[in-house]
């Protein structure tokens, strides 16, 4: 038998949802099989699965120790918690990831990611106690690929997770990009609409200007010129919709590629071993109603990127 006590970071969720993650190698069919023979009970009472976790709820779990996940040095000890943060509060940090660097764990295994990071940074300050917590542990709340670099943010606690991932699935959180093409665009300025296909088995997308069948989805860019330096230009992108490799996919067709993008810009070589995309600028809309209403109207940039004064040393953002 276990006992465990709910805390704030588990609150505001299903029993069931909260038990998978705390039990993820219970076969599901096993774990709604033990709830009907009361043997999870919340609060001392028989329960059904569905209710809603209150922060200070104790369950008591008759469950054989060799469901619960072993006690384990937990990863992020390897990170040195050395992070740039842009902005921080209570609830949220925006943080630089550099270039090169996973958001999460990669195919390289010893390589550090910037989830580890944030963690260990956390963990460092005292904000961050991983023995303390059932299932939570700070997670980023979007991501940019790996030779992407920029602002990503990532949540401190439970309820500003869930609160995050709404406005971002419900468009409050505004992405603007900046970066260097290799060839110039068709227009200074344009909103360019077509439509993405993934391919199969493939790490790349496929655009067309009109829409084959119902498999391709429809997307939106934005784009600004801001400069020019011979074929280069420096370009700030607007996402209006949010698709696997939009940017690189999008510029690319439009005769555009970005400098140093291995993928969609091979007939563009270049120096770079890098692409030159930087996640630049977040807007935060209509959150005045939730329960990260400070973040309303708010603007957070980071300064100009190292290959956009490489390229456009006198420009200023």
């Amino acid at each position: 038998m276990r006992t465990i006590t709910i805390g704030i970071n588990d609150a505001g969720q299903r029993l069931d949802k909260f038990l998978m993650k705390l039990l993820p190698d219970m076969p599901k069919s096993l774990l709604y099989k033990l709830i009907r023979k009361k043997d999870i009970r919340c609060n001392g009472t028989r329960c059904k699965g569905t209710e809603i976790l209150q922060k200070d709820d104790v369950l008591t779990l008759y469950i054989k120790d060799e469901f619960f996940k072993s006690e384990t040095s937990h990863t992020f000890f390897r990170a040195s918690g050395k992070i740039r943060v842009i902005y921080e509060d209570s609830d949220i940090l925006i943080v630089y990831k550099p270039k090169g660097m996973y958001a999460h764990g990669g195919n390289d295994r010893h390589a550090v990611s910037l989830i580890a990071e944030i963690q260990k940074y956390l963990f460092d300050k005292g904000e961050y106690q991983p023995d303390l917590e059932q299932t939570f542990s700070p997670a980023l709340c979007n991501r940019i690929d790996r030779n992407t670099e920029g602002l990503v943010i990532a949540a401190k606690n439970a309820q500003a997770l869930r609160t995050m991932n709404e406005a971002i699935r419900d468009r409050k959180v505004d992405k603007s990009y900046l970066a260097v093409t290799s060839a110039p665009l068709p227009k200074k300025l344009d909103t360019c609409t077509a439509w993405l296909k993934k391919e199969s088995g493939q790490n790349m997308v496929e655009i067309r200007v009109k829409c084959p069948d119902k498999n391709w989805q429809k997307i939106c860019t934005r784009y600004h010129v801001l400069a020019q330096n011979g074929r280069y230009q420096l370009v700030h992108i607007d996402l209006l919709t949010g698709r696997t490799h939009q940017i690189r996919a999008h510029l690319a067709y439009l005769g555009a590629p970005l400098l140093g993008d291995p993928k969609y810009g091979a007939k563009h070589r270049s120096n770079e071993e890098n692409q030159c995309l930087c996640a630049y600028m977040l807007r935060f809309t209509g959150f005045s109603n939730t329960a990260l209403s400070h973040l309303d109207g708010k603007e957070i940039r980071c300064e100009l990127p190292d290959f956009a004064g490489k390229y456009f040393p006198n420009t200023k953002l």
